[in-house]
C-alpha cells in the first residue's frame, strides 16, 4: 500500500475541509507547489489533489495552482474535481496530471463517464465518496439512493485505473477511517482501491494497509496538523 498526501485547493491556496462543507475551511499554506515540493522531499510517489472550486462549479477553477504542483513535485499526480468531458480530461493530462479522477459524472452521466475511461485507458479513476453507504456527487452538497459498492461495480467493465473512496463523515475529522466500508470496497470490486477520509495517526495507516487489494491510503489533515510524520509513515508502511 502507498501513502498518498493530499492537496485541496480553494481559491488558489491548500486548505482541509470538515465534511467537505465550505464554511468550514482551515488554510494551511497559499503556496501548493511548495506544498508538494515537501511531499516528495517526505518520499511521497504520488500526490492526491482537489480542485474542491471546480467539482462544485464543474469545470476546472485551479489550473495554474494544479500546473505548479505537477512542475515542482516531479511525480505521479491524481486530480479530482471539475472534470466532466474527454475534453476536461486532456485538458489536465497536459496541465501534467498523471491520473484524471471522475467524480459527479460517475453518477450523472456514466455513460459518457465510462467513454472517458476508455479513450485514456489506465489514465483515468473514479471517486466514489460516500455517506452513510450513500453515494453524494456536487461537492458532497447531494447524497443519491445509490450504493458506494453498486457504483463501483457498475464501472468493473471498463476497467478504471482505481476508485478513490471516501467516507465524508471521516473527512477532515481525524477520526480514523471506517476500516469495514473500505474492506467491503475493497473486497467486493476488481478494481484497485484507494482509501480516503479520517486518517488520523500513523497507526491508521498501518491498519488499512492490512486490508487485502488496498492499493493506497490517503491522508491529508494528519499531515498539515503534525499528527502524521509523512517521511516516517512511508518507511513503515511501504515495505
Amino acid at each position: 500500500m502507498i501513502v498518498i498526501p493530499a492537496i485541496d485547493l480553494h481559491e488558489g491556496n491548500v486548505v482541509r475541509l470538515k465534511k467537505g462543507v465550505f464554511d468550514d475551511v482551515t488554510c494551511y499554506s497559499k503556496d501548493p507547489a511548495e506544498v508538494a515540493l515537501a511531499f516528495k522531499d517526505a518520499g511521497a510517489k504520488r500526490i492526491h489533489v482537489v480542485d474542491l472550486d471546480g467539482s462544485v462549479e464543474g469545470k476546472g477553477v485551479n489550473t495554474s495552482a494544479i500546473a505548479s504542483i505537477c512542475a515542482s513535485a516531479g511525480v505521479e499526480v491524481e486530480l479530482g474535481g471539475g472534470i466532466r468531458s474527454i475534453d476536461d480530461a486532456r485538458r489536465v493530462f497536459d496541465l501534467g496530471v498523471t491520473y484524471a479522477i471522475l467524480g459527479t459524472m460517475v453518477v450523472k452521466d456514466p455513460d459518457t463517464a465510462k467513454e472517458i475511461i476508455r479513450r485514456f485507458p489506465g489514465k483515468v479513476a473514479i471517486g466514489i465518496d460516500a455517506l452513510k453507504g450513500r453515494v453524494a456527487v456536487h461537492g458532497w452538497k447531494e447524497v443519491t439512493d445509490r450504493t458506494a459498492l453498486a457504483l463501483a461495480k457498475d464501472f468493473e467493465e471498463v476497467s478504471p485505473a482505481f476508485v478513490v473512496y471516501t467516507d465524508i463523515d471521516r473527512d477532515g475529522m481525524l477520526t480514523g477511517p471506517n476500516i469495514d466500508e473500505t474492506r467491503t470496497m475493497a473486497e467486493g470490486v476488481n478494481i484497485p482501491v484507494v482509501a480516503s477520509g479520517g486518517v488520523s495517526s500513523t497507526e491508521d495507516l498501518i491498519t488499512l494497509s492490512g486490508i487485502p487489494k488496498l492499493m493506497g491510503a490517503i491522508t491529508g489533515k494528519a499531515l498539515y496538523e503534525g499528527k502524521i510524520d509523512l517521511k516516517q509513515a512511508i518507511a513503515k508502511i511501504e515495505i
